[in-house]
């Protein structure tokens, strides 16, 4: 990308743990601390809607064994939309957003539009769906945010995710996730034709960010909840910053 239109400062899940993870009230949580871009996880449901979760399985954040019954699997990927749609994905957090339903990603987009805000969807796929949940993603994410002024950063820890969305939608924006710096880390990233890498913070170091700025990309860095961290990464001339701490990092 010839200009960078996203911030430096990026809300996770919508707000970090104030909220109800990947939820419109999360992202409403985050908005309300001045935070203007929010990362997101996106997997499918059966039936191929695009849907807001992190987990592979849908126990943690949701009432899935209460309303789908102790036979149901507990794979978000297993169910049709009309099932996941019933689920309560706020009460496990807290009483205040007992009630609170997945989003799906086009939800969430409408929100986005409707507000001047920007995302950085990452593509979660269920495993064995990786390229098809980034064609899916991508297409839904292209027609959603079409002719926006700034489209949504696609990212994931999966190359074959990664070559699905640009198979579908080659102008999204795409950003490989590292969880390590392997061997060929940098040329995979080149190869996906990749606008940013975004690592956990702590692999950041002068010449790694050198590397992939020299490379044309930009660093981002997660999850950031600490102010030496956060200081270290701005001292460091890194690009964008995803954070828990919604209420103890100021955007601006």
């Amino acid at each position: 990308m010839q200009h960078w239109p996203y911030p430096r400062w990026i809300a996770h899940r919508g707000a970090g743990k104030l909220a109800p993870e990947n939820t419109l009230a999360a992202f409403r949580a985050g908005a309300g601390h001045g935070y203007r871009m929010f990362e997101c996880d996106a997997k499918l449901s059966a039936d191929g809607v695009p849907f807001l979760m992190h987990d592979a399985t849908l126990t943690r954040t949701t009432n899935a064994r209460e309303i789908l019954g102790p036979a149901a699997s507990a794979v978000g990927g297993d169910h049709p939309w009309s099932e996941l749609a019933k689920l309560d994905a706020g009460g496990w957090h807290s009483r205040a957003f007992a009630g609170e339903p997945l989003p799906t990603l086009e939800n969430v987009s409408r929100w986005c539009m409707a507000n001047g805000h920007l995302l950085n969807i990452e593509i979660k796929p269920t495993p064995g769906a990786e390229r098809r949940t980034g064609e899916v993603v991508a297409r839904h994410a292209d027609r959603l945010w079409n002719n926006a002024p700034v489209p949504p950063l696609l990212t994931s820890f999966k190359p074959e995710a990664l070559e699905g969305a640009r198979s579908t939608a080659p102008q999204l924006p795409r950003g490989l996730l590292l969880e390590t710096l392997k061997d060929g880390w940098l040329e995979q990233a080149v190869a996906l034709d990749c606008v940013a890498v975004v690592c956990n913070h702590a692999l950041w170091d002068a010449a790694t960010v050198a590397r992939v700025h020299g490379a044309g990309m930009k660093c981002l860095s997660y999850t950031v909840n600490d102010e030496w961290a956060a200081q270290r990464l701005l001292l460091l001339g890194t690009d964008g910053i995803i954070t828990d701490r919604v209420d103890l990092f100021a955007p601006a």
